[in-house]
């Protein structure tokens, strides 16, 4: 499919494409074949390999070691990465370390850039998310933060428990959405603070055993991970951003995360496809190939077109964000790219058979890891949510009149 990206984008995702091919592809065909897992050693090669071919963290700017591409130009990029388990990681831009440099850059300070982002770009250093609380916390309702952060001088004085903190097991730093000002709204009196994970105060729990976790695959911790924070002291300068603006921030950094996340799952979903459609024109039974009977094909036709839409959507989605406010198409793309992504690599499992839930093919991996996708990042529910809000405020008293003039029953203002 032709989608109008631009000449730049077009060429970086092409040169992707052929790192993925060439690089990144074989050697996750041998963790599969071997059970040799990717080590973090080897991954420090493929960013080396990724900068030669300027190709690494494609969503920095040049001055702090990436390509610095547009957002809308380096969506396709993440596409052509999703196509590998490996692959977001195998050029620095994977979650939550894509999001956490996104935010940096963006409203960190001069000093958080020059000691924080600049190590995390180049892979000297990693990060963890820590937005997430146990029950009775934030979660599908951020507003119900716990977590607070109280300021004694120059300093903050941070308790609060999180949880699913993305790449937080063995994250140096976190970026920790907290309550800092109790008398306001959380949207108002919420901020994001940085905090070494060297810190005193700072327990980490456990990393959390979940759908998706491949430890066979890549031998490298990450996951996501639980936190409690005992009277965590921090410089008030570690605060990202101004203070009150968490919420702003994080919707920020989450708006176009979202959109990563569709195009590195849209590529899953076109590898699981291609395996598929592979795998059952070679596949014989009751006489002929399995590609022709006419069940299967139609619904490849339907999850092919279904994947056409919302790769389309997304692109729309990114042009409106960059132009500015877009929450609305975001949650639209998100939502509705979750679902059929989700729905094309089940159906490239059961095509495959028992080739399928076998672990020779990554499709069992992508099986496993595109789930969450309904939950992370804002489940279906909460982007509906917001779709439906914006939806019915449309509404007037104009559409009313229309279906009162034909439905006289509906008119009891007389009565």
């Amino acid at each position: 499919m032709e989608y109008h990206d631009s000449e730049k984008a077009k060429e970086v995702a092409s040169r992707v494409e052929a790192f993925m091919d060439e690089e990144v592809i074989p050697r996750e065909r041998q963790a599969l074949q071997n059970r040799d897992p990717v080590t973090i050693d080897e991954m420090r090669d493929f960013w080396e390999k990724a900068k030669e071919r300027d190709l690494f963290a494609p969503q920095v700017p040049e001055e702090y070691g990436g390509q610095g591409l547009d957002f809308s130009d380096m969506l396709p990029s993440f596409e052509q990465v999703g196509r590998s388990m490996l692959g977001a990681m195998s050029i620095r831009a994977h979650a939550p370390q894509e999001g956490n440099m996104h935010t940096l850059e963006a409203v960190g300070s001069e000093e958080q850039k020059e000691e924080w982002l600049r190590p995390l770009v180049q892979g000297d250093i990693s990060s963890g998310f820590a937005m997430t609380e146990p029950q009775q916390g934030a979660g599908s309702d951020p507003k119900m933060l716990k977590t607070t952060a109280k300021k004694d001088g120059d300093e903050w004085v941070i308790n609060g428990h999180k949880w699913w903190t993305s790449d937080g097991y063995d994250a140096d730093f976190l970026l920790v959405m907290a309550r800092t000002d109790l008398d306001k709204h959380p949207y108002e009196g919420t901020s994001i603070i940085l905090v070494p994970t060297d810190t005193d105060g700072v327990e980490c729990v456990r990393d959390i055993p979940h759908l998706g976790h491949f430890d066979d695959l890549i031998d490298i911790q990450r996951g996501h991970a639980e936190f409690k924070f005992h009277n965590v002291r921090v410089p008030v300068e570690n605060t990202v951003g101004a203070e009150g603006a968490g919420f702003q921030i994080a919707q920020m950094r989450l708006g176009g995360g979202r959109l990563t996340h569709c195009m590195r799952y849209s590529g899953m979903a076109m590898r699981s496809l291609n395996i598929a459609k592979a795998y059952i024109q070679h596949r014989e039974a009751f006489g002929s190939s399995v590609s022709e009977k006419q069940a299967l094909r139609h619904r490849i036709a339907d999850a092919e077109t279904n994947l056409h839409a919302a790769r389309t959507m997304v692109r729309h989605a990114a042009r409106e964000l960059d132009r500015g406010e877009a929450r609305v198409e975001v949650a639209m793309a998100k939502t509705f790219t979750a679902n059929v992504t989700t729905e094309a690599v089940d159906l490239a499992l059961q095509c495959c058979g028992g080739n399928g839930i076998g672990k020779d093919l990554p499709i069992a991996y992508f099986y496993e890891s595109i789930r969450p996708f309904r939950i992370v990042d804002g489940t279906d529910e909460v982007h509906r949510r917001t779709i439906a809000r914006d939806a019915f405020e449309d509404v007037n008293d104009e559409d009313l009149e229309n279906i009162i003039q034909f439905d006289p029953e509906l008119d009891k203002t007389d009565e």
